[in-house]
């Protein structure tokens, strides 16, 4: 989509600076929130980012168009409503709440990980086609696993119970007052994922190195409870592994939204400060919930992109 659409959209995100977070919640604000400057950033983004996306769709010549990122699927919409796309166009969204830019109007087909969502993105969307799917996650989340097993394969100790803290994909978030918190629990293990932050990974390391009783890795574990900072995929796949996620360390922008609709709809809990964290994560270690297979009864997005194919 070119500058400035990739500088602002993929490349601001200084989350680790008071500065960035500012930032960061006014673009949400103007963004989302404010129905006359939403309108207005949509048609900045469409301006800037449409005519070089439109040129890159008809060098495709695509059947169908899948969108797994906000920005994107807000310029197809706007393509498609325009009548400069006559192929369908799919929003893969991975998030709870918050989705505007994830869903939009024109889009043909919305598919979405937390059937919870579907609410939302109908308000947004009345006439497109709504589905609950798998296969945005690995299917090994469908599968039940054995703790033991999975302790074992990642070479994690069997016998404490164990916190996963995790700062998504950004690494973002008070992941180490969560791990501090964490270790003050008794009879604990912490592995700590730091996403793609190698700063974020470094400084942790630097801090907790000499305690063995916590891990700094980049992604995967197997955990009996989750703190977690970004919403999105991570938390429904503790929920569907009966591992009782917990939101917290960051709730900026987006998330806080994320966060109202976790507590809102029972699926996470929501702790807002080292004290909340800690009677939280107590509870969740003395009683872990069971997985939630419900969702291997859901279609396939692949099903539902091919099933849209043939209906074009």
């Amino acid at each position: 989509m070119g500058w400035p659409v990739r500088d602002a959209f993929l490349e601001s995100s200084g989350f680790h600076t008071a500065l960035g977070n500012h930032i960061f919640e006014l673009e949400y604000v103007i963004g989302q929130r404010i129905p006359p400057t939403r309108w207005g950033a949509r048609m900045l983004l469409t301006a800037f980012g449409g005519g070089r996306m439109a040129r890159s769709l008809r060098a495709a010549d695509p059947d169908l168009i899948v969108s797994v990122f906000p920005a994107a699927t807000e310029v197809l919409g706007e393509l498609r409503k325009r009548g400069r796309l006559d192929v369908p166009v799919v929003s893969a969204i991975t998030d709870l709440a918050a989705l505007r830019y994830w869903a939009h109007p024109a889009v043909d087909v919305h598919l979405i990980i937390h059937p919870e969502s579907e609410e939302e993105v109908r308000h947004i969307a009345p006439r497109s086609r709504i589905e609950a799917v798998t296969g945005l996650y690995e299917d090994a989340y469908l599968q039940p696993r054995d703790r033991a097993d999975a302790r074992r394969d990642l070479g994690l100790p069997q016998d404490p119970r164990i916190v996963l803290v995790s700062g998504g994909g950004w690494g973002v978030g008070d992941l180490q007052g969560a791990i501090d918190v964490a270790l003050g629990l008794p009879d604990t293990f912490v592995v700590a994922l730091c996403g793609r932050n190698e700063d974020i990974r470094s400084a942790l390391e630097g801090r907790f190195d000499p305690d063995e009783r916590v891990r700094i890795e980049g992604y995967t574990a197997a955990a009996d409870a989750l703190v977690h900072s970004t919403a999105g995929l991570t938390v429904l796949e503790a929920i569907m592994r009966g591992c009782a996620p917990i939101s917290y360390g960051w709730g900026r922008a987006h998330i806080r939204v994320n966060n109202r609709a976790y507590v809102r709809f029972g699926l996470a809990e929501v702790a807002a400060d080292p004290a909340e964290l800690r009677a939280t994560l107590a509870r969740a270690l003395a009683q872990r919930p069971e997985p939630d297979r419900s969702f291997a009864r859901l279609p396939s997005a692949a099903s539902v992109v091919l099933e849209t194919i043939g209906m074009s």
